[in-house]
């Protein structure tokens, strides 16, 4: 099983979300930025590292929202979705095809990953109002 950890980042009453490129796997879907966990890592200094090499930005770690695990065809993923703040810096798509803020109510308008999908019906559970 992969250990993927990703960061629900807000801004106002927005999350940040991100486009994977075309070129890799789930191509053009939406996902929380974030990604595997290395051996060795915490998943909190993974999430760290990640968002610096994904958005070039350094973020402040907040609790566990939530966890799921997901098979896919290529792999099994057991996915931490941790709140987060951005300390320094602004997003940049340095992986991304393109960051997006959305409200909860703004989900059903894009693909996310399937991964994502349970993750983002407890979202709109919680935060849409």
């Amino acid at each position: 099983m992969t250990e993927v950890v990703a960061a629900l980042i807000w801004q106002g009453n927005k999350f940040m979300i991100c486009q994977r490129p075309a070129h890799k796997a789930r191509g053009l879907l939406w996902e929380f930025v974030g990604g595997k966990v290395e051996p060795g890592e915490t998943p909190e200094e993974a999430l760290v590292r990640e968002c610096r090499e994904e958005l070039d930005v350094t973020i402040q770690v907040g609790k566990l929202y939530t966890e799921v695990t997901h098979v896919y065809p290529d792999l099994t993923v057991h996915l931490s979705l941790f709140h987060a703040s951005i300390r320094e810096g602004t997003p940049k798509k340095l992986e991304h095809n393109d960051i997006q803020f959305i409200a909860p109510s703004e989900i059903p308008n894009y693909d996310f990953c399937p991964a994502d999908v349970e993750i983002l019906q407890k979202i709109r559970m919680d935060f849409e109002g």
